[in-house]
C-alpha cells in the first residue's frame, strides 16, 4: 500500500489558575489577552484549509477561566485599570500602568501601531520616572487602549468597530476602553464553540489534560526526579499522593464531555511528562493515546538521536511511529513529537521571513519522507508504511514573535501542504484508528521524564523548587487529616489543591527561568495554599506569608530560552531578555581587571549564535579599547583540525594556550570582518562568512551555525580576546569559557 507521510500538529493551549482565592480576583491578564490574540484565529485559519487536520489541547484550568471572563465575572489589574477613568488614577496607578501596560512584544504588538510606540519610545528613552511627571491624561487614556487593542489578533481587524479603533489612533475615551473589553469578551466567547464545531465535522481533534495541569510522576513520588539525575536533591520530605492523579484525570473528563458532547481520546500529559506509574490511571480513565517527547523515547530506547547537519533525525524509524503501552486496564498508544520541528516553529521561524520559514519546515517533511523511503528494503519511490511525524508545541506565547501573530506564516505553510500530496496532515486519533500502533514498548521500559532534557529539573531538585514542594507536602498532610473534608462537603479545599499542584509555580521557581512576574507567580502559589488552610479552619502557616525565594534579578545566569535580537546595536532590552548573561572586568568586583566592555550577553537560536558586548558609558569601541575583538571556538569531543592562536604576545596560560578550530575577528573601527578555520600542521584557512554585526549603543553579533558547520547538539566553547595590530591585549571572560549547545 502507498501512503504519504501523515504529520500530527498538537498545539497545547494552557494557562495555570490565575485567580487568588484570597483576593477574589485574578492576578494576572494572560488568558484574557491570549484568549483575543491565540485560541480562536489559530483554528479559524486552519478552517480555511478543510484537507488539513490538526489537533488542539485545551487545558481544563484555561477553558475554566476563559468561561469566567465570557461570563463577565473575571476580572484582572489590567481590566481593572483599563475600566478606571484616568482623571481617578492615583501614583501607584499610574506607576503600574506605565510599568507593565507595555508587557508585549515591542517589534510585533506595540510598534506597528503609531501611538503605542511614540508612547513606548518615551518611557524607554526618557525613562519611567519622566513619563509620570510629563504624561497627561489623553495619554495614560491611549495607553490603556492601546494595550488592549494590540493584542487583537489580525484576524479580527476588519471587524467595523475593530478596523475604527485602528484608524482613530489616539484620544481614546472611558467608553471606547469599555468597548474594546466587551469586544474582547466576544471573541473569548467564540473560542469553545468553534472548537466543539470543528471537531464535530471531523477537521479538528481537541484533547484535555490533567485538571490544573499537574505533573502526575511528581504527584505519584517525587523520587521519580532521580530517575534521570540519580544525585537530584529532593525535598524534606517526600510527596507521594497518587490518590490524587485520578482525581485530575476525572475532573478533565467530566469538564471535556460537559462541554464537547463526547468523551477525550487523547491526553497531553503536563509538561509531557510520564513514567511508569502513572499509565494504569491514564488508561483507567478512558483514554486511548498520550504524547511525549523525543528525549523521553530516547531514554527509554537507551538510544540518542542523532541528526544529520540540516537537523533532521537519522534514524526516523524509531521516531516516527506511536507505540504501544500494555497496562492492566488496556493498551495505551504514545507518540513522541519531534523536538527541533516543534521548537523551529515555537522559537526560531518566528524570526524569519513568513514564506521562507514555512518552506524550509515543508522542506525539513519532505526530507524526511525521502530517508524513510531510502531506508526501505528495497528501496521504492514510494512509502510503503505509515510512518507519523508529530509536531507538538506551545499554541499561544510563540505567535507574539511573529508577524501579524503568524498569519502570514501558518497560511503559507498551509497553502503548501494543501497542494502536497507526499503530506497529509491528520488527527493523532484518525491516524491511530487507521493504523494503530504495532511496535510495544514495555511499560517497565518507559522512562520517568518531561518534555525539558528527559527529566524533571525545571520543576524539582532547585532549592526554591524544593521549598515549594514542601509546603505542598504539608498542606496535602493537613487535607489528609480531615476524613470530613470531601470533595463534595469541602470543594473549596479540595480545589486549592489542585491549584497548588499544577507545574507552573514550580516552573518560575529557582534557577531556569524568570520573568518580571516571578514575585506574583510566588504569591499565587501561597495563596492557593492559603486558601486550602482556610477551607479547613486550620492556622495559615507563617511561612506561607513570607516568598518562597528572594526575587532578584540575577547578575550572572546561562541562556533561559532562544533569543531573536535584531542586529542593530541598540541592545534591545525584549531581544535578549533571555539571553545568558556574564559581568566582565571591574563589573565583577574589586579582585578583576577594569574594562572597557562591562557586560558580555550571549544566546541561540536554530539559526545563529549571537553575543552582544555592553561597553561602560562614554567608552568608544575601537578607540577607548583595542580595536580588533577576535572569537575562537572549540568543539569537545569531536576531533577535527584545530590551531593555535596567533597572536603576539600571547600569554601561555589556559585557555589562551588552548587550540581552537574557528576563529572570528571584528575590527571595531570599520566594523569589517574575517573568518578562518584551522586546518592541517595548526594552519589557518580563511573562509567566507555570512557574520551580521551591529555597532552602536553596544556591539551585537550574528554567526550562522552555518559558518561555524555545527551539528545539532554539538558542545561548543568561546572565548573572546582583544588585540590591537595582532598584538594581544586581554581577554574575557575572565577564567571561564562561554559555553553553547547548538539546538
Amino acid at each position: 500500500m502507498v501512503h504519504p507521510l501523515y504529520v500530527a500538529f498538537i498545539w497545547h493551549q494552557h494557562q495555570p489558575l490565575y485567580k487568588s482565592r484570597v483576593a477574589g480576583t485574578y492576578r494576572l491578564p494572560w488568558v484574557r489577552l491570549h484568549g483575543v490574540k491565540d485560541y480562536l484565529d489559530l483554528i479559524l485559519l486552519l478552517e480555511k484549509y478543510p484537507k488539513l487536520h490538526q489537533t488542539v489541547n485545551l487545558v481544563p484550568s484555561l477553558i475554566l477561566q476563559i468561561e469566567d471572563y465570557v461570563a463577565g465575572i473575571a476580572s484582572d489589574p489590567y481590566l481593572e485599570l483599563t475600566l478606571t477613568p484616568t482623571e481617578q488614577l492615583d501614583l501607584d496607578q499610574k506607576t503600574y500602568i506605565v510599568e507593565h501596560f507595555f508587557d508585549a512584544n515591542h517589534h510585533n504588538l506595540i510598534d506597528p501601531h503609531p501611538r503605542y510606540g511614540e508612547l513606548y519610545l518615551q518611557r524607554q528613552e526618557k525613562g519611567r520616572a519622566w513619563c509620570l511627571e510629563n504624561w497627561q491624561q489623553r495619554d495614560y487614556g491611549d495607553l490603556l487602549a492601546w494595550h488592549n487593542l494590540a493584542w487583537i489578533d489580525p484576524l479580527f481587524w476588519d471587524d467595523p468597530e475593530i478596523d475604527r479603533w485602528l484608524k482613530q489612533g489616539k484620544d481614546f475615551t472611558l467608553d471606547d476602553r469599555h468597548r474594546i473589553c466587551a469586544k474582547h469578551r466576544q471573541i473569548m466567547s467564540r473560542i469553545i464553540p468553534q472548537h466543539r464545531a470543528m471537531q464535530d465535522a471531523g477537521q479538528l481533534e481537541v484533547t484535555t489534560t490533567p485538571y490544573t495541569h499537574p505533573i502526575m510522576p511528581l504527584l505519584a513520588n517525587t523520587d521519580a526526579g532521580r530517575v534521570a539525575v540519580p544525585g537530584m536533591p529532593l525535598p524534606e520530605q517526600p510527596f507521594q499522593w497518587p490518590e490524587d492523579i485520578p482525581r485530575h484525570l476525572h475532573k478533565a473528563r467530566q469538564m471535556y464531555e460537559a462541554r464537547f458532547g463526547r468523551s477525550p481520546q487523547g491526553l497531553w500529559p503536563s509538561e509531557q511528562s510520564v513514567s511508569p506509574q502513572v499509565l494504569p490511571y491514564i488508561t483507567e480513565a478512558g483514554f486511548r493515546w498520550i504524547c511525549s517527547d523525543e528525549a523521553v523515547l530516547g531514554w527509554s530506547l537507551k538510544h540518542f538521536f542523532h541528526r544529520d547537519a540540516t537537523g533532521n533525525v537519522l534514524e526516523p524509524e524509531l521516531l516516527y511511529r506511536p507505540y504501544r503501552l500494555e497496562t492492566p486496564h488496556g493498551d495505551l498508544a504514545i507518540v513522541f513529537r519531534d523536538h527541533r520541528l516543534s521548537d523551529l516553529i515555537g522559537f526560531t521561524y518566528g524570526a524569519m521571513e513568513p514564506k521562507r520559514a514555512a518552506a524550509d519546515l515543508a522542506g525539513h517533511l519532505e526530507a524526511i519522507a525521502r530517508s524513510l523511503r531510502q531506508r526501505q528494503p528495497g528501496g521504492g519511490t514510494t512509502l510503503e508504511h505509515p510512518w507519523l511525524v508529530t509536531i507538538a508545541l506551545d499554541g499561544e506565547n510563540c505567535w507574539e514573535f511573529y508577524h501579524e501573530d503568524g498569519k502570514p506564516f501558518l497560511e503559507s505553510l498551509y497553502q503548501a501542504l494543501s497542494q502536497t500530496s507526499e503530506l497529509k496532515l491528520v488527527t493523532v486519533s484518525e491516524f491511530l484508528q487507521q493504523f494503530p500502533a504495532t511496535e510495544t514498548l514495555p511499560v517497565a521500559q518507559l522512562h520517568s521524564g518531561s518534555w525539558v532534557d528527559g527529566n524533571f529539573t525545571t520543576w524539582i531538585g532547585d532549592a526554591a523548587k524544593n521549598r515549594a514542594w514542601d509546603l505542598l507536602t504539608t498542606a496535602r498532610q493537613v487535607l489528609a487529616s480531615h476524613p470530613e473534608a470531601t470533595e463534595a462537603a469541602n470543594p473549596a479545599a479540595w480545589e486549592a489543591l489542585y491549584a497548588a499542584e499544577g507545574s507552573d509555580w514550580f516552573w518560575w521557581f529557582g534557577e531556569g527561568h524568570t520573568s518580571n512576574q516571578d514575585a506574583i507567580f510566588d504569591q499565587l502559589f501561597r495563596e492557593h495554599l492559603v486558601a486550602l488552610y482556610q477551607a479547613l479552619d486550620e492556622p495559615i502557616p507563617a511561612n506561607l506569608q513570607q516568598p518562597v525565594e528572594v526575587h532578584e534579578v540575577q547578575a550572572e545566569h546561562r541562556p533561559q530560552g532562544f533569543i531573536h535580537p535584531v542586529v542593530n546595536g541598540i541592545g534591545d532590552e525584549q531581544d535578549w531578555d533571555r539571553a545568558g548573561r556574564i559581568e566582565v572586568g571591574g563589573a565583577r568586583g574589586t579582585m578583576h581587571r577594569s574594562s572597557a566592555i562591562q557586560k558580555l550577553w550571549y544566546g541561540v537560536d536554530h539559526l545563529n549564535f549571537y553575543l552582544r558586548l555592553d561597553f561602560q558609558t562614554g567608552k568608544r569601541p575601537g578607540l577607548d579599547c583595542p580595536p580588533e575583538l577576535n572569537l575562537f571556538w572549540f568543539y569537545p569531543d569531536q576531533t577535527m583540525h584545530n590551531s593555535p592562536i596567533r597572536l603576539a604576545e600571547l600569554p601561555d596560560h589556559a585557555p589562551l594556550n588552548y587550540l581552537y578550530h574557528h576563529h572570528l575577528g571584528v575590527n571595531l573601527l570599520t566594523q569589517s570582518t574575517w573568518f578562518q578555520e584551522a586546518g592541517e600542521h595548526h594552519q589557518w584557512i580563511t573562509r567566507a562568512s555570512r557574520a551580521q554585526i551591529g555597532l552602536d549603543e553596544c556591539l551585537e553579533l550574528a554567526v550562522p551555525w552555518a559558518d561555524l558547520q555545527a551539528n545539532p547538539d554539538w558542545a561548543l566553547r568561546l572565548v573572546m580576546i582583544l588585540s590591537e595590530n595582532g598584538k594581544y591585549t586581554s581577554y574575557l571572560p575572565e577564567d571561564v569559557l562561554v559555553p553553547l549547545d547548538v539546538p
